[in-house]
């Protein structure tokens, strides 16, 4: 974190100053941005206040390191000045305070002196493009470096979600990562379907958490040095994580992007668990029977659109880390 004279001297680069929003144009994203990501956190929050946990979606916020907070906080991204035009006005320092201007504890943010671009003559705001990548530059690398390859192969769509079924195989012995919601065929019914199907799970943040006797019956054994050669676009923990892709980017991309990521996990989130062997009638979630043909083919319909998108947002972030090399 720069101190505030360091901030103060650090001077414009071309990349950091090709846009500039005036104050009511980015206060009003930054409004728009939070209710968006907030329609969806605030009822999970009030259920947390009443001291209960939500099978599905907490998940987004346990697995995945950001905070419903930190997700309502709007970023520009990378070329843009957020001009400053708050001094000596209460009610500005009021919407101020509301869409969570920048301040110099922001990480990876700088200050624009007045008078340094023409276009915003108060100061104002910029991502500090130059200290991000420079601090980011291992991660960034990774991060470019699989989801160009993620997006160079063709989908695969022939899991059917049973990676899921496979953590809770002889539930009997193990237990069950869900263990408020019951399994909806009983564990007998569950430990069947893991062993009279074929299980082709290449994703190993996924295939780590399979019981012990379920990953012997997996076709694929990836580790964590093979990812890289394993992540395909088809997966859907693969796109769930795009979500973590741009929050580790943050705040080099603009929020509008990470809200996009973020929307696709949710509703990934949701498939997974519908297909999952939990019964969440009760929580509102009627199940994907994939141990049916009708329930596979259901599965792979949605698998293949959710890919779609994926590779899309796919796209977004490589351009994004495409300006930090």
């Amino acid at each position: 974190m720069h101190s505030p004279s360091d901030l103060h001297r650090r001077p414009a680069t071309p990349q950091q100053a090709d846009v500039v929003l005036p104050a009511t144009q980015w206060r009003a994203a930054a409004r728009a941005h939070r209710a968006r990501i907030a329609e969806r956190t605030d009822p999970l929050m009030a259920l947390h206040d009443d001291g209960l946990r939500h099978p599905v979606y907490d998940f987004l916020f346990t697995y995945y390191s950001q905070s419903a907070g930190s997700l309502q906080r709007w970023h520009p991204g990378l070329g843009v000045i957020l001009a400053d035009d708050s001094a000596g006005s209460a009610a500005a320092a009021e919407a101020e305070e509301f869409a969570q201007a920048p301040r110099h504890s922001w990480t990876h943010y700088r200050r624009v002196a007045p008078g340094e671009h023409p276009d915003a003559p108060e100061g104002g705001w910029t991502v500090d493009q130059e200290t991000f990548a420079a601090d980011r530059a291992t991660g960034i690398a990774f991060i470019r470096d699989l989801l160009g390859r993620t997006a160079g192969r063709q989908a695969r769509l022939g899991c059917f979600g049973l990676h899921e079924w496979a953590m809770a195989y002889r539930s009997e012995v193990h237990g069950v990562r869900h263990s408020t919601v019951p399994l909806r065929l009983g564990a007998k019914g569950t430990n069947a379907v893991v062993e009279g199907q074929r299980i082709r799970c290449t994703h190993f943040d996924a295939f780590r958490f399979f019981a012990p006797e379920a990953r012997a019956l997996n076709e694929e054994q990836p580790t964590r040095q093979t990812m890289r050669d394993m992540e395909q676009p088809g997966c859907l923990h693969g796109n769930m994580d795009l979500h973590k892709w741009a929050g580790k980017l943050t705040p080099a991309v603009p929020s509008e992007l990470a809200a996009d990521c973020f929307e696709l996990a949710w509703e990934i989130r949701e498939m997974d668990m519908k297909a999952s062997p939990y019964d969440l009638v009760d929580w509102g979630f009627e199940p994907i029977r994939i141990e049916t043909p009708a329930g596979r083919a259901e599965y792979a319909r949605r698998q293949r659109e959710f890919a779609v998108r994926g590779q899309a947002l796919r796209a977004r972030l490589l351009e994004a880390t495409s300006r930090l090399a």
